[in-house]
């Protein structure tokens, strides 16, 4: 195979923020030796999961074999993982923001017919629900573990207690219609068609798009990480991989 140097669209931050996590990590567990160092194991788990880079290009470009490559990945994902905010962190931060806005999202992955569980009918394709709460600015704040795609989003909402922990820090939310019937905080446009709409629903259904909008942004940067816009993993590594790239956005966005 050919390889040849490429670049990251990332700031130096991720780069720093994984070599010491790694580095901590290598102490705790006393390795003495490894192939690469921390800086080069951290260049490699970060080229997988921005742009998507299969295990045998990462093996090829880093001089490793393609076992090696996968377990390297998958220590940087565990090590970031757990440094994500849980929900109730989440609540912290959210109660000291005017709103947030709440959202799922569908993450691809490579299911066939017979995976019924994974498919969403409303996305047609099959994938993995994720819940986000974002700030008013479109920053991500925190994402859900992820849930077959068949899943409803008020229904994975209600699962994570994401309705419930809203209502008892008393933040008023923003959702679109999937959310229909919750009680609490959560706010979701009139249904209906907009001809049978009286003139002050309408009015208010596109106010309540112009806030939501803000939320298609910050999907757009979470699916900047080319690696959740198709997952060819097992789906019980999933909810690891966006806890850890949930992670690294929070610190290049910071």
């Amino acid at each position: 195979m050919l390889v040849y140097p490429s670049g990251l669209d990332l700031s130096t931050s991720a780069l720093r923020l994984v070599r010491r996590e790694l580095a901590a990590h290598r102490r705790r567990i006393g390795t003495r030796w490894r192939r690469l160092t921390c800086a080069r194991q951290a260049l490699l788990a970060l080229a997988h999961l921005r742009c998507g880079h299969t295990f045998t290009q990462l093996a090829a470009g880093f001089g490793v074999g393609l076992a090696t490559a996968h377990r390297y990945v998958s220590e940087v994902v565990e090590v970031l993982a757990v440094l994500a905010p849980s929900l109730h962190d989440a609540m912290t931060v959210a109660a000291t923001k005017a709103f947030v806005i709440l959202d799922g999202t569908l993450l691809p992955i490579d299911r066939i017919a017979a995976d019924r569980p994974f498919y969403s009918g409303k996305h047609k394709m099959h994938g993995m629900n994720v819940q986000v709460i974002t700030d008013p600015f479109g920053k991500v704040i925190w994402a859900s573990p992820a849930l077959p795609g068949a899943v409803h989003d008020i229904k994975a909402a209600r699962s994570h207690g994401v309705i419930d922990a809203l209502t008892a820090a008393d933040v008023p939310c923003w959702a679109d219609k999937a959310y229909q019937g919750p009680d609490g905080t959560v706010r979701v446009p009139y249904r209906g068609r907009r001809d049978k709409l009286s003139v002050g629903q309408q009015a208010v259904n596109r106010s309540h798009a112009k806030i939501r909008a803000l939320d298609e942004q910050a999907m757009a940067t979470l699916k900047s990480w080319r690696l959740l816009r198709k997952l060819r993993c097992s789906t019980n590594r999933i909810t690891d991989i966006v806890r850890a790239v949930l992670v690294l956005q929070l610190v290049t966005s910071a």
